[in-house]
């Protein structure tokens, strides 16, 4: 399982609302149209996979995941 350090959690944490928040709009008919044409899935594997890069790249969830 991933550990990510404070400021990854935030950024993903951030990202899935936004994008969550959006989806909602477009459920509730307040944004009349679909969200670029995109299924809900469909933004949820491209949010992890953006994290699992960032998780990655970032220096100290490496050394977090090293100390495990």
């Amino acid at each position: 399982m991933m550990h990510m350090c404070g400021k990854c959690s935030r950024i993903c944490g951030w990202l899935f609302l936004i994008v969550g928040i959006l989806f909602l709009l477009v459920d509730f008919g307040v944004w009349g149209f679909s969200f670029w044409g995109i299924q809900w899935w469909t933004a949820l594997f491209v949010l992890l996979g953006l994290g699992c890069i960032g998780y990655a790249k970032c220096p100290e969830c490496q050394a977090m995941a090293k100390k495990r």
